[in-house]
C-alpha cells in the first residue's frame, strides 16, 4: 500500500495474500470492486470485475485499487503489464530512435523496434456515488505513472504505451499527459464489431 495526501494505492496481490479472511482478503477484495461502475467505458468496469483477479494470479498483469485517504473509498483503478511492443521507425522522431536503441533490436526488414515495454492497460474512475469527482484523470493516470517509475528503479526499461479509443477527448487527454501517438490497430473487443485502437508511448 503506498499513500500520499490524497489518495493511497493497493496492490490487490495484498488481499489475495490474506486467503479468505473476511475482512482483509479475497472476499474483502472482490466486496471493494463490486461497488465500481464505469457506465462511460463498460470494458474497464468488466475488467475490473471479471478478470483483474484471474490475470493477476497468473502474472499477466497487476491490478491496483486507488482509495480517497478521506473515507477508504474506491475512487478508481489502474493495470499495468509488461508487454511485447514493435515501433516502425517511420512513425517516431530520431530523438526517441535514439534513446529506444538502448533497450530494442533493430529489424533492417521492416525498420522497426522490439522491445519489452510498460503498458498501462486499463485506466478507469469509479462514478458510483459521484467518486468520479473525488479524483481527475491526470491524477489517476499519475499514480499509475509513479508505479512504472519503482518499477524501471528495479527493471530497468524506458517505454510506456497504452491504447485508447480513436476519441478526441481521450487522445487529448493523453496528449496533454506527455503521451505521443505512434500506431494503431485493429481489435474485437467481446462480442462487438472490430474496431481501432490508437497507441500512445511516453518515454521514461
Amino acid at each position: 500500500m503506498t499513500a500520499n495526501d490524497k489518495f493511497m494505492f493497493v496492490n490487490i496481490r495484498e488481499y489475495l495474500a490474506q486467503g479468505n479472511l473476511e475482512k482483509v482478503g479475497e472476499p474483502e477484495l472482490l466486496k471493494i470492486i463490486s461497488g465500481f461502475s464505469c457506465p462511460a467505458n463498460l470494458d474497464v468496469e468488466y475488467f475490473l470485475k471479471n478478470s483483474s483477479i484471474e490475470f493477476t494470479r497468473k502474472n499477466q498483469s497487476v491490478t491496483y485499487l486507488v482509495l480517497d485517504m478521506d473515507k477508504g473509498a474506491l475512487v478508481g483503478y489502474f493495470t499495468i503489464a509488461l508487454k511485447p511492443l514493435t515501433v516502425r521507425g517511420e512513425v517516431i522522431s530520431n530523438t526517441v530512435k535514439r534513446k529506444i536503441k538502448r533497450v530494442s533490436e533493430f529489424d533492417e526488414q521492416t525498420n522497426s523496434y522490439m522491445m519489452s515495454a510498460y503498458l498501462i492497460a486499463q485506466l478507469g474512475k469509479n462514478y458510483a456515488d459521484g467518486r468520479n469527482k473525488k479524483i481527475t484523470g491526470a491524477e489517476l493516470l499519475e499514480l499509475a505513472w509513479s508505479v512504472i517509475e519503482d518499477m524501471q528503479y528495479m527493471g530497468g526499461g524506458m517505454v510506456v504505451f497504452l491504447e485508447a479509443n480513436n476519441e478526441e477527448r481521450l487522445l487529448s487527454f493523453y496528449q496533454d499527459n506527455k503521451f505521443r501517438l505512434f500506431d494503431t490497430r485493429q481489435t474485437i473487443s467481446g462480442k462487438s464489431r472490430p474496431h481501432e485502437l490508437v497507441q500512445l508511448l511516453r518515454l521514461l
